[in-house]
């Protein structure tokens, strides 16, 4: 059973980059035909899609974040990072990191979730 599992720091501050990391276990990131995302929930809001890598390496982005987010992976490590340029509080949110069988849609595995908040 594939398990994934956040981390990064809870505080940036505002400009920085905020960058998580998604450790996966129980399965392989480069697995054919599985996608691997970041997810983002701020306060009051809906669940936000950011993000995708998959098997191959290839990526899609949130056109509403494209500008400002990068995701790349070590297959070394089993693991996929987030970048984020650029924050504000807006950015202030839980993140999580998800696998599923299409670029953006239908997640079937969920980490946890780390709490990201961006303050000076």
């Amino acid at each position: 059973q594939v398990e994934l599992q956040e981390s990064g720091p809870g505080l940036v501050k505002p400009s920085q980059t905020l960058s998580l990391t998604c450790s996966v276990s129980g399965g392989s990131i480069t697995t054919n035909y599985y996608y691997w995302s970041w997810i983002r929930q701020s306060p009051g809001k809906g669940l936000e899609w950011m993000g995708t890598i998959g098997y191959s390496g290839s990526t899609y982005y949130s056109p509403s974040l494209k500008s400002r987010t990068s995701i790349f992976r070590d297959t070394s490590k089993n693991q996929f990072t987030l970048e984020l340029n650029s924050v504000t509080p807006e950015d202030t949110a839980v993140y999580y990191c998800a696998r599923s069988r299409n670029p953006s849609v239908d997640f079937g595995a969920w980490g946890q979730g780390t709490k990201v908040t961006v303050s000076s």
